[in-house]
């Protein structure tokens, strides 16, 4: 078990391994319902480190959760009903798991994915709350340079990669963590994943950044867009991931009060940046 529990109103809400999500009353431990999402079990074999899922989402009277198996689902908070269930993959024939838990940002929920180990390229994938519409979806490496870009986030970062990189590779970035939001600046942020493969003289054999590998970035969450980065560790070679979980606080600095982001990734540096620039402080 790897899910931090949410607890409204003297329930306790928490989710399992596959994606199973428990309600309990958080008094007396007493099971009030339990969502089994049917999980295709084939889906353990593309999982890196177990069946594992890192919590649920809560918010208005409903539980967001991520099935391994790739499916966000949206749950009646008072008796576990299934709401809406939609698939956020992009190709099912790729090694893709969801392990992450969900994230509230305004008016839509985000979901990562995991895979980073097994030849994917990394994205998240924001619904609206209610509906469970897909609102957009922001790949964190940039692919094929001939099949073009996405978005101009993606365009600018594959001028960080050599254009003979080992596209078919996917190139990794996967954001299986915790993210974060901040309601006042209404920024979403996410860390992202190691490098596939990770010898970057295969991956990218003339160097690079490889952006936007094992970085924090900071997402308007009404549009997709992306408001600033910071990268933990250019042209990452050691699966030194920026997934870790992310701390929101307001800290004096010098005399100054500053909105910061705090985050300790798998390189070993304790970050602390200006959540609403990305400077690092």
């Amino acid at each position: 078990l790897e899910a931090t529990p949410i607890v409204v109103d003297g329930i306790m809400f928490t989710s399992g391994a596959w994606g199973f999500v428990y309600a309990l009353d958080a008094k007396s431990g007493k099971e009030l319902w339990k969502y089994d999402p049917k999980v295709d079990a084939s889906y353990l074999r593309r999982a890196c480190c177990d069946a594992v899922n890192r919590g649920v989402a809560v918010w208005m009277g409903k539980v967001y959760v991520g099935t391994l198996d790739g499916y966000l689902v949206c749950l009646d908070a008072k008796n576990g009903a299934e709401i809406w269930r939609k698939d956020t993959f992009t190709d099912r024939t790729k090694a893709y798991t969801i392990t992450s838990p969900p994230q509230v940002a305004g008016s839509i929920v985000m979901i990562g994915n995991s895979g980073g180990e097994y030849g994917v390229r990394g994205y998240i994938t924001a619904y609206d709350l209610q509906s469970g519409e897909q609102k957009w979806r922001f790949f964190i490496v940039p692919g094929d340079p001939k099949n073009g870009f996405e978005n101009e986030e993606m365009e600018k970062a594959s001028r960080t990669w050599d254009p003979a990189s080992h596209w078919a590779a996917g190139g990794g970035g996967t954001s299986w963590g915790e993210s974060a939001y901040d309601p006042e600046l209404n920024l979403l942020y996410i860390g992202t994943g190691n490098s596939t493969p990770y010898p970057i003289w295969v991956r990218s054999p003339s160097g690079g950044d490889n952006l936007f590998l094992v970085s924090i970035l900071a997402i308007n969450p009404d549009n997709g867009k992306l408001v600033w980065h910071y990268q933990t560790t250019p042209g990452e070679i050691w699966d030194y991931t920026a997934t870790m979980n992310i701390v929101l606080a307001d800290l004096e600095i010098n005399g100054q009060e500053r909105k910061v982001l705090m985050q300790a990734p798998k390189n070993g540096f304790f970050y602390v940046l200006d959540r609403a620039t990305g400077e690092l402080l």
